[in-house]
This record gives structure tokens, sequence and C-alpha cells, in this order.
């Protein structure tokens, strides 16, 4: 039987941490949550030589001990927990070769809680263009630990380290400097009042908010606060803490490490100032932008299209070669068509996180997050809140899972609730067939009528999730205030592996997260639609034959005609008809409030429910305009579908959440139903109340 050990990768951001990981995991690994909170927690598996397993935990980037965030509070409170399942018998500190002075420091506080830590001296293949040289057997004698030299891209130094990790108990513990000198005094008595207990360890919980076992918290504080250490001096002690470490980090490193300056090749400076100027760096990102999304749907549309039609094709079998009943109608139009709807977002998410994983890898992303910044900071959001906004534009719910970067809880919760206000492409069917109808074919300054309309719902979108922003800014009494701090790593080419793991770990994620959720959405309204109580539905076929004997309509006219009476008597259709009074101030009927209760598990469901409801047995588009056209307002006489009505549709599902599977993430994300109820509540009314004065209006 192998034996497992806990492994913790733990580093600086853009260190390449996730490389090793990756490296060290390949597809063994699984991305969740730590319990309680929606920091992201990767873990995976890795064989080591002697037959040991070891369990890598992937811990978020840190650039010290002293946290100001929730990821780094999560990095402290495993290392001070023993009892964690966790808590690891090694941890491996990853530095990056170029930044291995600023790395250190966080090295050297893990040290003092005397776990056996590994120093891994990442991106190694840029050591000669950098003019770098180092003294390895220094640094292990200075720093009492090993050092694996690697490099990811070049798949070197990883053997070693695998080494390094099962003979871990080879490694010293003791630290590699003693940083009580900073307060003799105070440190003694901390040591008398707790001999069990590490001095580092509580030096760590008295200076910050983070849980320590069981060690009681107000009795560190007391003694604390009894030996007269305000929170200033404790400041104070931590700036002298921090002065300390560097001195003993500049003295290992002036024989441990050579850097020639005339040997190093960077084309950094030239590339930041226009990537970041405050002209052509928005030109720039705007072009990267509209290629982007051109290639996400240009791209996507071939395998949507593969998927769409195999699940289409798989349904229509099941219906043919089981023996019909209730199971094979629940499998042929639930259960297929609900995988069907989760399935075909795949090609999108993928081909958006690629996109995304390759601007974060080659070093991107961070000088479009300071660009934005400037432009968001006024609306109460962070710069980094733009890369979820702009990915909401193809699907809300892997964007709202981007804002697990934003580090400040006031900012991200604020993004989390704007961004389904950004179209997502689950509009456009909805979109595209409503606009057809009402809007005319016409053209200003050579751009279609129905061109200008489609793009000016994008931009309504995005500019109601701003001015949201800012509201909620101004509401939500949360503290935490920070100043915008981001470290602008090197350019790189991209990591072909990182990239393409990226990418399956995300989309299993919203395949298993969201999916479910769809997939039972999608049952349930099947029910809806397949019962109703009543005569007028368990005697559908006798009545409708009673009522068009004298037409002499066709098996398949009359099936239709079938069908359409019982959606209209099944519970669905009670539905539609019980919220008719209430959307008929909006211009619609019953019929487009099955549409909208039914496109409340996915907007797009919209256009498939109006062609079940108008009898319609193809999906094709111009076949379900025609019976759309054709339909006739029952209270007001003429077309239902009017340029009044068609606009108070658009607008509704402008800014309605007609999403049940991005509400489910928004609780995933926030922890709470607070958030998404409220969500449901304030942007379907704001949608109704839009949609009710422009009919009204224009009507």
């Amino acid at each position: 039987m192998s034996k497992q050990i806990n492994v913790a990768l733990i580093g600086n951001p853009n260190t390449g941490k996730t490389s090793v990981f990756n490296s060290l995991t390949g597809l063994n690994q699984k991305v969740g949550n730590y319990p309680g909170i929606t920091v992201e927690k990767k873990q995976g598996v890795c064989k080591l030589p002697r037959g040991v397993k070891a369990h890598i935990i992937d811990l978020p980037g840190t650039y010290s001990l002293n946290a100001s965030s929730l990821d780094e509070n999560v990095v402290i409170e495993l290392l001070l927990n023993k009892n964690d399942k966790d808590f690891p018998d090694v941890a491996v500190v990853i530095s990056d070769v170029e930044n291995l002075k600023r790395n250190l420091l966080l090295f050297t506080q893990i040290k003092d809680l005397e776990i056996p830590t590994i120093l891994v001296i990442n991106m190694a293949d840029r050591m000669r263009y950098k003019g770098i040289s180092l003294d390895i057997d220094h640094l292990e004698e200075r720093l009492n630990t090993k050092v694996a030299l690697i490099s990811t891209r070049k798949n070197e130094g990883i053997d070693h380290l695998k080494n390094l990790i099962t003979n871990y108990k080879d490694i010293s513990v003791t630290p590699c400097l003693d940083t009580s000198e900073i307060d003799k005094d105070y440190f003694d008595n901390l040591r008398k009042a707790f001999p069990n207990q590490l001095v580092y360890k509580l030096w760590l919980v008295i200076t910050q908010d983070v849980n320590f076992g069981k060690v009681d918290r107000n009795e560190i504080d007391a003694i604390a606060n009894f030996k007269t250490k305000s929170k200033a001096d404790l400041k104070r002690l931590q700036q002298k803490e921090t002065i300390k470490r560097y001195q003993f980090i500049n003295s290992v490193l002036k024989n441990g490490q050579t850097i020639d300056l005339s040997q190093a090749k960077d084309l950094r400076t030239k590339l930041d100032r226009v990537l970041t100027h405050k002209v052509w760096g928005y030109f720039i990102f705007f072009i990267i932008l509209l290629t982007i999304f051109q290639a996400i749907y240009d791209w996507s549309s071939v395998p949507m299209d593969f998927i769409d039609s195999i699940f289409a094709s798989l349904s229509e079998w099941v219906k043919n070669a089981l023996p019909s009943g209730v199971f094979t109608d629940l499998l042929a139009e639930g259960i297929i068509p609900g995988l069907g709807g989760i399935v075909i977002f795949i090609p999108q998410i993928a081909f958006l996180f690629l996109f995304i994983s390759v601007l974060e890898e080659s070093g991107y992303m961070s000088r479009v997050v300071f660009l934005m910044d400037r432009v968001m900071r006024r609306f109460g959001l962070s710069g980094k809140s733009v890369v979820p906004l702009i990915s909401g534009t193809a699907c809300a719910i892997p964007a709202i899972m981007a804002t697990r970067n934003i580090e400040n809880w006031k900012e991200r919760l604020i993004t989390i609730l704007v961004t389904p206000f950004t179209t997502c492409s689950a509009r456009l069917p909805v979109y595209l067939i409503i606009i057809s109808l009402v809007i005319p074919e016409g053209r200003f300054l050579g751009l279609g009528y129905q061109a200008l309309t489609l793009m000016l719902l994008y931009l309504i979108g995005f500019g109601t999730a701003i001015i949201s922003a800012y509201i909620l800014n101004k509401i939500l009494k949360i503290k935490g205030k920070t100043f915008f701090v981001i470290e602008m790593p090197n350019y790189k080419l991209p990591l072909f592996k990182n990239v393409v793991l990226t990418v399956v770990e995300k989309t299993k994620s919203f395949v298993f997260g969201a999916g479910k959720i769809i997939l039972a959405i999608s049952i349930l309204l099947w029910v809806l639609a397949s019962y109703g109580p009543g005569p007028e539905f368990n005697d559908a076929e006798a009545i409708v034959k009673k009522e068009f004997a004298a037409q002499n309509l066709s098996e398949d006219d009359l099936q239709r005609k079938v069908a359409s009476q019982k959606l209209e008597y099944s519970f669905i259709g009670i539905t539609g008809r019980a919220i008719e009074p209430a959307i008929r101030p909006l211009g619609y009927d019953w019929k487009i409030g099955i549409a909208i209760v039914s496109s409340f598990a996915a907007r797009e469901v919209f256009v498939g429910t109006l062609a079940t409801i108008y009898s319609v047995g193809s999906n094709e588009e111009e076949t379900i305009k025609n019976r759309m056209a054709g339909e006739v307002n029952p209270i007001l006489g003429g077309p239902l579908f009017t340029f009044a009505s068609g606009v108070s549709l658009l607008l509704f599902y402008a800014f309605a959440m007609q999403c049940m599977s991005t509400l489910a993430i928004v609780k995933r994300e926030t922890n709470s139903w607070k958030w998404p109820a409220l969500q449901l509540i304030i942007m379907s009314t704001f949608a109704y109340i839009v949609a009710l004065v422009a009919f009204q209006f224009l009507k």
C-alpha cells in the first residue's frame, strides 16, 4: 500500500506556480471551493518515486504571511492549523528567477513555522537572457533547505523536484533567522506564556485576523495588550520584521546570485509604453476584443450546430426506437434536450476561456486590468471587473466565475450583481427574431436599422451594468476600500499545457456545476408542459377533431392542433393564462407569457417555446416568423408583434434575470440565496417597468 503525503504549493502571483502544479499533476486534478468561502481550491495527485503518492494543493498566490485578502487568509490558516486534513507534510515555495529577492520574503516566513520547506526557482530557461547566474550550494547552505532549479516550459528539473518531495524528511526545519530579535523581551514573554506553541505562529495570530486551531485568540490578545502593544506598535514591529528579513536575504544573494545587466535582453519597457498608453492602449484592447468575439462566434457556430443536430437526431431516434410511453417522452423531450442545452454551450465557453487563458499566460491581461482601472474605479468597480463584464457577452456563468480574482469583496459582489446586464449569446436568438419582425430593413449611413438595433442593445446592457455598479457602490455599506496594486509580469509565450488544462477545468466546472440545474429545470418544464388538469387537456384530441371536423385536416396538421390544445391547457399553459393580466399592459398575450416562463431555464428557450405554441412542426426561423407575424392581439386587434410590443419585449429581455443557471452560479459564488433573490426581484421589476413604459409610450 503506497503512502500519501500532503504537499502545499505556495508562492507569489506570477511565479509560475500553476505551471509547476500542472507539471506535477497533469490531468489528475480537480477544482473546488474552500469550505464556506468561494476562493478557488485546486488539488491534484502526483506519483513520486518509491511508490509514494502526493496529494498536492495549489494555494492562492500571496506575497507574504501578512494577510490582506481572502486568498492570503486561506494560505495562513492552513499553515497554522495542524488539525486540517490538508496541512502540509512539506511546503514547496515557488519563486521566479527574475524576482528571487522578493519571493524569498515568503520563503523565510514559512521556514519560521518549522515546516519542511523546499525552494523551487522557476523559469531557469530565462537566466541566460537576463544575465543571471546562481550558486545553488550557497543558497541551500544559507537558507537551510534544498533548492530545485526548474523550467516548466522546457520540462527541466521536475524529476529532481519529485525526489526532493519524496525525501522531505531530510530537509532541515531550522528557521533561516531569528526574527524575535526585533523585540526580545516581548517575544520571550510570549514563549513563557505559551511554551508549547511556536512563537512565530503566535505572532501571526496577534498581528492579523486568522484562525489558529484550539488556541484562544482572546487569551493571546490579552497577553499582547498586557505588554502595552498598541496596533501602531504592532505595525511598527511588522515593518522591523520585514526589514530584518530583507537584510538577511540581501546577505544571502550577495554571493548566491550574480546579475550581469549587460546581457539582459528586454523588450518589456517598449511594449508597455504602447500597450498601456492612455490612447493607443484602449484602441489596441478594443481591436483585440473585436477579434476575440468575432472568433468566438465564427469558430463556435460549426460545433454548436453539430451538437444541436446530434441531440435532435438522438431525440428523434429515441422516439422511434423505444416503445411509446411516459419514459420515452421524458427521455426524448425532457432529458436529452436538457443535456443538449448544457453541451451546446461548451464550444463558446471553451473558446472564451482559451482566449482569456492566452491573454493571462502572455502577461497582457495584467496590462488590461491596469488600463481599465482608471475608468472602472469611478463606478465602484475594480480594473479586474473588466474581465467578467467582457466575458458576459458570451455567457454570464463563466463571467461570474471570473470575478474570483477580485480581492475586495465589495467590488467583487458588485461585479457579480451587474454582470448579467451585459448581453450574452443566449439572448441573440430572441433579439434576432424579434428585430426581424418589428424593425424595418432600411439603412442609416450605410448601416442597417436591424444591425444598429442589435448593437444598441449591447451598448444598453453594458451601460446599465456600469450605472448599476455606481448605484450599488453608493448603497452597499460594505467596508473594505482598497488601493489598486497589480504586478506587471514579464511577457512570455503561453504554455500550451497550461492553456489546455485551464480550458478543460473551467469547461468541466461549467458542465457539472450549472449543468445539473439546467437539466433539472428542463425536466421540470417538460413535466409542466406534458400534463394538465381537466377535460380540456385530457380530451384534447376529441375536442380538436370535433372543432375542426369540417376542415378535413391532414394527420400531421391534426397532431399539431392537438399538441397546441394540450400545451394551452397544460400546467405551464395555465401558468401563462394566470400571468396574462400582468403582462397584457406590456403588449403580450398568454402565449408570450408561457415563453417568458419557459425561458427562465435559459433565454434561448423563448424561440423554441413559441415554435411549439404556434403549432409549428419545424424549427425553421422563417416559418416561426411567418406564424408570429400573423398572430393577432386578442385585446387591441391587429398584429400582436408591433413596433411597440417588439421593443417592449427586447427591453424586457435586455434587463430581466431570465436565467436560472446564472442565479445558481451567483448563489454559489456568494454563498447566500440573499443576493440572487435580490438580483432576480430587482432586475425583473426594472425590466417590467421599462418594458411597460416603452409599450405604453410607443403603442
